[in-house]
């Protein structure tokens, strides 16, 4: 019995081992995890807009979120940094069109996307946006 049973052992490892060698990926081509995620809580900086068109269409708005800092003298500042969200998922966006309105607040949940558009004199600038995945309402006042 334990020649028989050797033998198929041996033969399942080889088996394993040459399915091993078949999936071994040159380190090159490897594809591995990354994450491209950002939250932000801030207020509408102006009525959403429209863009895009029949086949692309987007809704763009700007938010505003801000950091304190206190200098060494005492002095209280406040940075403000805007953010361009884009929407394209079909209810998120007109939801966000028909509802969002400027100052409110907004939890947005979504991915850094950067690009590059031309300017009216022709010219190259850098883009960055934030793809929105979900967007929560807070009650506007």
């Amino acid at each position: 019995m334990f020649r028989q049973v050797i033998p198929r052992f041996v033969d399942t490892v080889k088996t394993v081992a040459s399915r091993r060698q078949m999936c071994n990926i040159p380190e090159s081509t490897k594809i591995e995890k990354t994450i491209n995620q950002v939250t932000l809580l801030g207020r509408v900086g102006a009525e959403p807009q429209k863009r895009g068109n029949d086949e692309h269409p987007v809704v763009i708005f700007s938010l505003a979120t801000h950091n304190n800092y206190k200098y060494t003298n005492g002095d209280f500042v406040q940075r403000t940094d805007w953010h361009k969200v884009c929407v394209f998922k079909p209810n998120l966006r007109d939801n966000v069109y028909n509802y969002l309105k400027k100052g409110q607040r907004v939890l947005v949940s979504g991915k850094i996307s950067y690009g590059e558009f031309k300017d009216e004199e022709g010219n190259t600038r850098p883009s960055t946006a934030v793809i929105a995945d979900d967007i929560v309402f807070f009650q506007h006042q």
